[in-house]
């Protein structure tokens, strides 16, 4: 365990894949051969990388295997150097540091879904689409990729399942098109057979994960939508403006276990503020995309940026990423 009570530990590359081009799947297992944590369709892990940022990486391998977790990888040669470090550096018999799961993207329980998919943003729509299969729930997946060889996992999801999978390699047909899927919910029994609507009316939850233009489209679509139907993972910090950088003024910061009364300045975030001061918490971005530094809010309005919490969770008040999240007020009380 670390300091902030997270499942913390070296694992074993116990097995690696090509799965498409330039993404690469790791099977982890515990190098005693000990069950790992649970975990739930939507989570992700923590890679601690020995050289550069701390990854955040979806888990797609089967909940109730006890003994191993799967991720995939892509290749990303604009970040920051973890894809690059698992490609090149984690081979079968390597070991990595890892932390985690947490989820903020959990699968919630529903008759009907539509799973968007873009690029590696399948990820963690694969246990989703499981879990739903497993439930006997009316789904559909849309899975848009660059060319069908960019697509990982497309020949055994279409294999499996048939046509509640919709492969759209942009090469061959075009960027993926979410309107006519998107415009309206509909009835299944009354909606014609292959009409490629979604695929229920006002119980459908949408899943989507993948890069910033995908997610913009599906919430434009989903704008007249009953609220809470859109449920999105993002990669990177809104280009909305949440996530943005510190600022505006200063408020007194009081944290709870602690027992530290500090000020927070106008330029310096929450978390750098309590870091200062000696207090250990987890964090890793540093865009409020991550999650990693989810904290529990006691007392004081909370001025979001982040990329996480849904407006729901926002509008509680319990909890904030002290990464890029501030006060309205005067006065904010943290459980540190």
């Amino acid at each position: 365990m670390n300091p902030g009570g997270e499942y913390e530990d070296t694992l074993l590359v116990a097995r690696r894949e090509e799965v498409a081009s330039d993404v690469v799947a790791l099977t982890l297992r515990h190098p005693a051969g000990r069950d790992l944590p649970d975990w739930a369709p939507g989570a992700h892990l923590d890679l601690v990388l020995d050289t550069g940022p701390t990854r955040q990486y979806s888990l797609c391998g089967d909940p109730a295997d006890r003994a191993s977790w799967r991720i995939a990888v892509l290749r990303a040669p604009a970040g920051r150097g973890g894809s690059a470090h698992v490609h090149d550096a984690l081979t079968e018999g390597s070991t990595v540091r890892v932390r985690g799961p947490r989820n903020h993207f959990a699968l919630r329980p529903a008759a009907h879904y539509l799973f968007i998919a873009g690029g590696i943003g399948i990820t963690p729509l694969l246990p989703m689409t499981a879990a739903a299969e497993a439930a006997g729930a009316d789904w559909r997946l849309l899975y848009g990729g660059r060319t069908r060889a960019s697509m990982a996992f497309a020949d055994e999801l279409a294999a499996r399942h048939g046509d509640k999978v919709c492969l759209v390699p942009q090469d061959e047909e075009g960027p993926l098109d979410l309107v006519p899927h998107l415009t309206a919910p509909v009835d299944p029994d009354t909606a014609p057979a292959g009409s490629g609507t979604a695929p229920a009316g006002p119980g459908t939850l949408v899943y989507c994960c993948g890069p910033e233009p995908l997610l913009q489209a599906a919430e434009a679509a989903c704008r007249d939508w009953p609220e809470g139907s859109l449920r999105t993972e993002r990669f990177q910090p809104r280009d909305d403006g949440a996530g943005g950088e510190p600022g505006g003024r200063a408020f007194e910061l009081v944290l709870n276990r602690s027992g530290l009364t500090l000020t927070v300045e106008p330029e310096r975030s929450v978390l750098r503020t309590v870091e200062a001061a000696g207090v250990p918490v987890l964090y890793s971005c540093e865009e409020g995309t991550c999650g990693t530094c989810e904290t529990d809010v006691v007392e004081g309005e909370v001025d979001h940026h982040d990329s996480v919490l849904t407006d729901e969770e926002r509008a509680s008040g319990e909890t904030m990423m002290i990464c890029v999240s501030r006060c309205r007020g005067p006065r904010l009380v943290l459980d540190l």
